[in-house]
C-alpha cells in the first residue's frame, strides 16, 4: 500500500530531473528514504514513460555524482511504471556538487554556514567545542581564571588534590581541553580572559525594558564563562531585581521576582549549551511582570521539547564545557539542569518557567506570580531594588572618593572595556588627564578593577565594574529623572 503522505523518508515527484539529486543527497545525510516517481503531489499514481531508462541511468548518475549506491527499482500501481530509488543514511557527509542538503521533515534543507559546521562535526563525531584552535598557547590563558576554577573544583571535591596543583598546562590537559599541541575552544571560553576576540557573541547582554521596544538600560557582561556566571547573576540582582521584604517574627525575608537557584540554574544551562558558532549573545530581559532568556542553540538530534521537560539523561550541546563546569561544581552531569529551574520555582511558590524552542533558538521565560506583584505595588510593602539597596553600601565603602569624573567613568562602562575604549566614550583626548582623573580614582575607590591583574601594562588588559561599583551605578541611574 503507497504511503498517504509525504514525510521524513518519503518524496514523490511526478518525473526525473537530475535536480532531484539533492533530494537523494538529503536522504543520504540524514535517516535515508525513498525517492518515488511517477506520483505527483497528491500521492496519486501518474506513472513514468521512460522507465526502462532510469532503471539504465539512474543508478550510474547517482554513483558519479554522490558517492553512493541506491537501490533502483521498477514497480506498478494501478497499471503505471513507478520508479523508486531507495537510500540508506551514510555515516559519512554528502555532498552535491560541493553542497550538503538534509531531510527535515518533507522537506530538504541545504546546509550553509553554522548549521554546515555543526553538521559536519557530527558527523564525524565531534563537538563544536572540541575543535583545535592555532595561535593561541596556555600561557595566553588568564591565571585569574585558572586559579577561580581551582578553587571552585577544590571546594567541590571532583578533582583530586594532586591534579589541582598541577602546573596551568597539565591541568589544562587533565580537563581535556587539548589537542596535541592546540588548545580546543572551551579553553578559550572557558580561560581566556576576552574570548570574544574569537568568538564576538560569547557574552550575556542584560536589558531592562518598559515594553518590547522601550529600552531603559542595559549591560553587557564579557570575559571567560565562570566570570560571565558569576558577574551576570550578581548584577541582575543588584541592578534589575526588586526583594519584597516581608517578616517572619524578627527575621527579614526577601523575595525574588525569580528563585535565585533558578535563575543561576537557567543561566548556565544558556552558557553550557549555547551555540557558540551563532555571533549573537545570550539576551535577558527583565521587564516590570517577566524575565526572559535567549540565547542560541540546537536540540539533541531526534529530541523534543517534551522529551527536554521529562528524565532524560545528559546531552551538552559542548561536552567539553559541560565537563569543566562539572568538575568546578557548578553542575550536575545528569541532565537535571531544567529539572532543577522547575523544582527550585516550586519550592518557592513561583510560576514554573516557559521553554520555547524554534530552530536555532531557545528561550525561557519567568512569569512573576500575581503575589510578588500585588506585594510590590502595595502602598505598605517594602522593596528592596536597585535604589533601596545600594545606596548605603556605596556610601559606606566609597564616602569621599567618588567625584563627578568618577561618576562618568561608572556610567559609560559597560561590560569588559580597555582604556582607549572608555576614554573615547567619555570624550576624553588626553590621556594622562583620563588616568589620573577617572582611572585611578576608581581603581582606588575599588570601583572597577582589571581583567589582567597580574600584568597591568598587559596590551590585552580590560577594565570591569565591581561589586561596589555595579551597585553604584545601579544607585546612580535610580536617582537620574525619568
Amino acid at each position: 500500500m503507497p504511503a498517504t503522505r509525504e514525510d521524513q523518508h518519503i518524496e514523490w515527484k511526478e518525473s526525473w530531473r537530475d535536480e532531484y539529486l539533492r533530494w537523494l543527497c538529503g536522504f543520504a545525510n540524514a535517516e535515508g528514504g525513498v525517492l518515488v516517481i511517477g506520483r505527483n503531489d497528491r500521492g496519486e499514481a501518474v506513472g513514468v514513460k521512460n522507465a526502462d531508462r532510469l532503471l539504465e541511468e539512474l543508478p550510474n548518475k547517482i554513483r558519479d555524482v554522490l558517492g553512493i549506491v541506491a537501490g533502483v527499482h521498477l514497480v506498478q500501481e494501478g497499471g503505471k511504471d513507478l520508479v523508486e530509488i531507495h537510500v540508506e543514511a551514510y555515516p559519512s557527509p554528502i555532498s552535491y556538487k560541493g553542497e550538503y542538503h538534509l531531510r527535515s521533515g518533507s522537506t530538504k534543507q541545504e546546509l550553509k554556514g553554522a548549521a554546515l559546521d555543526r553538521f559536519l562535526l557530527r558527523k564525524q563525531g565531534r563537538s563544536w567545542d572540541a575543535v583545535p584552535v592555532p595561535h593561541v598557547a596556555v600561557d595566553d590563558l588568564s591565571s585569574e581564571a585558572i586559579a577561580r576554577f581551582r578553587k571552585l573544583a577544590a571546594r567541590s571535591q571532583r578533582l583530586d588534590t594532586a591534579t589541582l596543583q598541577e602546573p596551568d598546562a597539565a591541568l589544562v590537559e587533565k580537563l581535556n581541553l587539548l589537542e596535541g599541541h592546540y588548545l580546543k575552544r572551551a579553553a578559550i571560553l572557558l580561560f581566556h580572559a576576552t574570548p570574544q576576540r574569537w568568538f564576538i557573541g560569547a557574552s550575556v547582554k542584560l536589558g531592562y525594558f518598559r515594553s518590547d521596544t522601550d529600552l531603559v538600560y542595559h549591560d553587557q557582561i564579557e570575559g571567560d564563562l565562570f566570570a560571565q556566571s558569576q558577574r551576570t547573576v550578581e548584577v541582575l540582582l543588584a541592578k534589575y531585581l526588586k526583594a519584597v521584604i516581608s517578616y517572619e517574627g524578627l527575621q527579614r525575608v526577601e523575595t525574588l521576582p525569580v528563585p535565585e537557584a533558578a535563575l543561576r540554574e537557567a543561566l548556565l544551562n544558556a552558557l553550557i549549551h549555547r551555540d557558540y558558532a551563532v555571533g549573537a549573545p545570550i539576551q535577558i530581559r527583565v521587564y516590570d511582570d517577566r524575565l526572559r532568556i535567549w540565547n542560541p542553540g540546537e536540540l539533541p538530534e531526534h529530541w523534543s521539547v517534551e522529551r527536554l521537560l521529562q528524565a532524560h539523561p545528559s546531552r551538552p550541546f559542548n561536552p567539553t564545557i559541560a565537563n569543566a563546569f562539572f568538575r568546578a561544581g557548578e553542575i550536575e552531569a545528569w541532565g537535571r539542569g531544567i529539572e532543577r529551574i522547575f523544582d527550585a520555582c516550586r519550592l518557592a511558590g513561583a510560576p514554573a518557567p516557559r521553554l520555547e524552542y524554534t530552530e536555532g533558538d531557545w528561550s525561557m521565560e519567568f512569569a512573576f506570580s500575581p503575589a510578588y506583584l500585588s506585594a510590590l505595588k502595595g502602598s505598605s510593602g517594602q522593596v528592596a531594588g536597585p535604589a533601596a539597596q545600594v545606596t548605603g553600601q556605596v556610601t559606606g565603602q566609597v564616602t569621599g572618593q567618588v567625584t563627578e569624573e568618577v561618576e562618568r567613568l561608572v556610567l559609560v562602562l559597560d561590560g569588559a572595556m580597555k582604556r582607549a575604549d572608555i576614554q573615547q566614550a567619555l570624550g576624553l583626548k588626553h590621556r594622562d588627564n583620563f588616568r589620573d582623573g577617572y582611572l585611578q580614582p576608581a581603581l582606588a575607590a575599588g570601583l572597577i578593577a582589571m581583567t589582567v591583574p597580574d600584568k597591568p601594562r598587559s596590551s590585552r588588559q580590560q577594565y570591569h565594574l565591581t561589586d561596589t561599583g555595579l551597585a553604584l551605578r545601579a544607585d546612580l541611574l535610580a536617582r537620574r529623572p525619568t
